[in-house]
């Protein structure tokens, strides 16, 4: 007996792109004048171009990918799809951008010529394959601007959600991309540290391994990245930190980024708390000296957690200046939500340190889309009441 589920043994380049792999569960051996097989692409996974002189069926048994024959669109195929391919028509198949592809190939005819495999398919007509399958899925175009500033994350790749709910994806594609992203000149980098805070603060990992990849293909350095890591975690806490880190980890060693990181460390266990709180003060004001002084004995060393700690292990560490690392400090804690006492305290910071109320009304206009309105609109009216408009 033959299972047609095993994915089978992963084919050469002879007549393939990428990851695939076959199980030929019938063939001539059998004493059958047909060959059926299972075939798995993984994602971007292709055929070359080829024909069938006696045609073929496709029925798809899991995935999403695309069909596209020779002078017509592609076309996209899933789960329960049956494609019929007519004789000698020249043709491709493969899994789409962001899914697996799995099918059951029929080959009617297992004479000799039964295949007539021909060249690749290139990266370009891959790639063109997305939009013109998905073409008429979605009700709203979506815009030039929006299409330009996603492709500057994530050049040559699409939403996985893209074959399954196409008409949400260009809602929101259009707003988060197009809208929100048009609506200042905040940094690309600055924008991705800040939404990488907010989306650990949020809970968020998959959007966060999505930005991840943003952020280093528009330049946000590992070094970077990792602080941004280390310094929500007095804020949000290591447990809800220790997945993102590990994904971070994980993501640099495929990309054969060297860890650990050089140490961005500038304190000792003896000058922590007094550097801490020299910090802490260009953060907070004069007043802290009152929050020490004036703290109940029983309380005393939250306070003084709070500059050795929170400002000396963390605030006091290079790789970002203090500029960002408040920003940082300020999206995980809209993203966070229940934090508005902190976040009125960090405003101010901000403002401490130089960023003035148009950039942090750019910050949280940007955040938007990531942590939703009731946690923007709570922030901005935080912001109302540290830093008032003119």
């Amino acid at each position: 007996m033959t299972s047609f589920t095993s994915k089978g043994s992963q084919q050469p380049n002879d007549y393939f792109t990428g990851t695939v792999f076959a199980n030929l569960v019938v063939t001539p051996a059998d004493g059958l004048d047909s060959v059926i097989g299972n075939v798995t692409f993984e994602p971007t996974g292709r055929t070359n171009w080829h024909a069938h002189p006696a045609g073929q069926i496709l029925l798809v048994t899991s995935g999403v990918g695309y069909y596209q024959e020779q002078g017509k669109p592609a076309q996209l195929i899933r789960e329960g799809d049956v494609v019929k391919i007519a004789p000698d028509v020249r043709h491709w198949h493969g899994a789409s951008h962001q899914s697996s592809l799995t099918h059951l190939a029929i080959v009617p005819s297992a004479r000799p010529d039964g295949t007539d495999w021909q060249q690749p398919v290139t990266a370009e007509e891959y790639n063109a394959a997305a939009p013109a399958a998905n073409a008429t899925l979605a009700a709203v175009p979506l815009s030039e601007a929006a299409a330009g500033n996603y492709k500057q994350l994530w050049p040559g790749t699409q939403s996985s959600v893209q074959a399954t709910d196409p008409d949400l994806l260009t809602v929101y594609q259009n707003f988060a991309f197009g809208e929100v992203v048009g609506h200042d000149e905040l940094d690309v980098k600055t924008r991705l540290m800040a939404l990488l805070a907010a989306t650990i603060g949020g809970q968020a990992l998959s959007e966060y391994c999505q930005l991840l990849d943003a952020a280093l293909t528009v330049g946000v350095t590992p070094v970077e990245i990792k602080e941004v890591l280390y310094q929500v975690v007095p804020y949000v806490g290591m447990a809800r930190v220790l997945d993102f880190l590990q994904a971070t980890n994980q993501r640099f060693t495929e990309k054969g980024i060297a860890l650990p990181l050089e140490s961005q460390s500038t304190t000792t266990p003896e000058t922590r708390f007094d550097e801490g709180y020299a910090v802490q003060r260009i953060i907070v004001g004069p007043k802290l000296d009152d929050l020490h002084k004036n703290a109940p004995q029983d309380l005393l060393h939250f306070q003084k957690f709070l500059s050795a700690n929170c400002f000396g292990d963390y605030f006091t560490r290079t790789g970002l200046d203090h500029k960002t690392r408040e920003i940082v400090i300020l999206s995980a804690l809209v993203a966070l939500g229940g934090t508005e006492p902190q976040m009125k305290g960090h405003i101010q910071g901000n403002a401490n340190v130089g960023n003035d109320r148009q950039t942090l009304i750019n910050v949280l206009t940007q955040l938007l889309p990531y942590v939703g309105y009731p946690r923007t609109l709570n922030a901005v009216a935080c912001l109302n009441e540290i830093l008032p408009p003119a």
